[in-house]
């Protein structure tokens, strides 16, 4: 137990678990990413900022390869905060910041991290503010830091191809949430909802959201590579694609 008053390893696997059920590459993915943030540190200890970090499972991770990592977790929803810092026991600085707004990065307590990176999270942002943010994060990258974001992206190439696998792995997810293997989104926040610590976190959470996360905007990997093509760096490509998901990454 946490001085929340809640298992956090508990909550955090289960998060984990529901996640897994949705992203079943989840942890190539996460590997790939912490391998780009290792490769542009060097030898020192990263300073890596996990933005819109949820319950900080990259930040964990991170932690677990290089535990001198400096670490940074930032997000919005307080219920994700609370799992986050209650797992990362003060081993990370836990921010609460609001990507929709454009001062987000004044609650930072660095401006030149060697890596920013984000998995399943922007899509939650519209067009011309992921373009936008693309534009920001560059400023708090060192130079030769790297951003990477790993999401729902679907090769515009592949069109057909891409449509059949997203299909099958919905079909491998409702496998496993009508067996019992993994909670669906739905019923994890029930879950949540029902928890006496982080049940009224949840009420403060659909305040922030009262109608959710809209929108949920996937465009293909092409439009993040020409918006951060855009947006001034110095390298971008598709560092990890499984599937209809990849991870673009861009070098300052």
């Amino acid at each position: 137990m946490t001085p929340y008053g809640l298992d956090a390893r508990a909550w955090q696997e289960s998060w984990d678990r529901q996640q897994e059920a949705y992203l079943p590459d989840r942890e190539h993915r996460f590997a790939a990413m912490l391998d780009a943030a290792e490769a542009v540190a060097g030898d020192r200890p990263p300073r890596l900022l996990d933005l819109a970090g949820g319950t900080g499972s990259i930040s964990l991770r991170a932690l677990a390869r290089r535990p001198d990592a400096e670490v940074t977790v930032l997000d919005l929803d307080p219920v994700l905060l609370t799992l986050a810092e209650a797992s990362l026991a003060g081993r990370a600085t836990v921010v609460t910041a609001d990507l929709n707004q454009t001062d987000w990065a004044q609650a930072l307590p660095h401006r030149d991290y060697d890596a920013v990176l984000t998995a399943t999270a922007l899509h939650w942002l519209d067009g011309p503010r992921l373009a936008a943010l693309y534009r920001e994060l560059r400023d708090v990258l060192r130079p030769g830091g790297v951003f990477v974001n790993a999401d729902h992206m679907p090769d515009d190439a592949l069109p057909t191809l891409t449509t059949r696998l997203a299909e099958r792995a919905r079909a491998g997810r409702h496998a496993r949430h009508r067996s019992g293997a993994a909670l669906s989104w739905a019923d994890w926040w029930a879950q949540a909802a029902a928890d006496p610590t982080l049940g009224p976190l949840v009420e403060k959470r659909q305040q922030i959201y009262p109608t959710g996360h809209s929108p949920e905007w996937n465009p293909p990997a092409a439009w993040h590579l020409d918006a951060l093509r855009a947006a001034g760096y110095t390298e971008v490509g598709v560092l990890w694609r499984g599937g209809a998901d990849a991870a673009v990454a861009a070098v300052r």
